[in-house]
């Protein structure tokens, strides 16, 4: 089959490489679509993947066609989308409920094979069945959008909730969707990329601006979300917190990135600084909010490239152009 494959460091090709076989309680996937992310990039420069080469992609839906011995949750022909997230369930923090810091954590298409592929292979438990109104190909939105579940998920909102976003790509525009249905009495927005601002604008976003200082709330937000990994927009952002407000490391940055705490105002001020790591226990939630239209497919895929262009998809997402690029084989 074809696939796409992250050869070394800063290398990626599309190769032919062996159909994947499913054990016991495995399926196969057709892949129908699967959706480019920031991690991808971080596999690229030599981060996250314990080693390479890897056929990276943990965005991915597709149809069910082959099936475990033990597989009897799903039959040939259905439709699903794939939980990424590979658990031991035996260290202290599956124990604990804190999946996602499994201190054997992997992930299909991060530290396995994935889905920019023609065939991808997942446990069974890490499928979701696809309602029929949603469309095949659309459903690679549902894993980045378990992850900003997740995300509110640490973020406990209250309602009435004043938001600042750093970064209107993908992720900081599901987080917006997300703060319009949990209550929020505005949701503002910050971006140095005017193309995506006006998505954003599109989405109703209540202010939207290149920095804070061009908006309205000098006392703060309560809620200050990073999207970006970036090490400007975090420090910026810290500063940016409401008294007894929340900033939210949400946006992947890279080992090496630092910033600087005030920890005397963190006490005074009783600021709380917290991150999101990937998914946990909110992917079917968000399969679910997926299938209720709260994102809307058409605005977030803004290209859908061919397989054989995955290496130029990861171009033109490290450029920062467009919004969610899906590869479909």
């Amino acid at each position: 089959m074809k696939a796409a494959v992250i050869e070394s460091v800063g290398k990626a090709v599309v190769a032919e490489v062996p159909d994947p076989t499913p054990g016991p309680r495995d399926v196969v996937v057709e892949v129908a679509a699967c959706g480019l992310c920031g991690t991808d990039l971080h596999i690229l420069q030599g981060e996250f993947a314990p080693k390479l080469p890897i056929v990276p992609g943990h965005e991915f839906a597709g149809e069910v066609v082959g099936v475990g011995a033990q597989v009897t949750e799903v039959s040939l022909g259905d439709r699903v989308a794939v939980d990424p997230s590979l658990y031991c369930y035996e260290c202290r923090y599956c124990r604990t409920g804190h999946n996602n810091l499994c201190e054997r954590w992997a992930a299909i298409g991060v530290t396995t094979a994935g889905g920019a592929a023609q065939y991808a292979v997942a446990p069974v438990a890490n499928c979701v069945k696809l309602p029929e109104h949603v469309r095949t190909q659309d459903a690679a939105l549902i894993e980045p959008l378990s992850c900003a579940v997740r995300g509110y998920d640490v973020l406990q909102s209250r309602l009435g909730a004043h938001v600042l976003i750093y970064g209107s790509g993908t992720m900081g525009l599901m987080m917006l969707e997300l703060a319009k249905r949990t209550g929020a009495a505005s949701v503002d927005m910050v971006d140095l990329n005017p193309a995506r601002l006006e998505t954003a604008r599109g989405l109703g976003v209540s202010a939207s601006a290149a920095s804070p200082d061009e908006l309205d709330r000098p006392q703060g937000w309560d809620l200050v979300i990073d999207a970006t990994g970036n090490a400007a927009a975090i420090q910026d952002g810290l500063g940016r917190v409401a008294k007894a407000g929340t900033f939210l490391q949400f946006g992947v940055a890279d080992y090496a990135t630092r910033v600087t705490i005030d920890p005397y105002r963190i006490y005074n001020q009783e600021i709380t600084i917290t991150g999101s790591m990937a998914v946990l226990h909110s992917y079917e939630r968000a399969a679910e909010l997926f299938a209720g239209g709260v994102l809307d497919p058409d605005v977030f895929i803004s290209d859908r490239l061919p397989l054989e262009r995955y290496p130029q998809a990861l171009e033109q997402f490290a450029a920062g152009v467009g919004r969610k690029i899906v590869v479909v084989p």
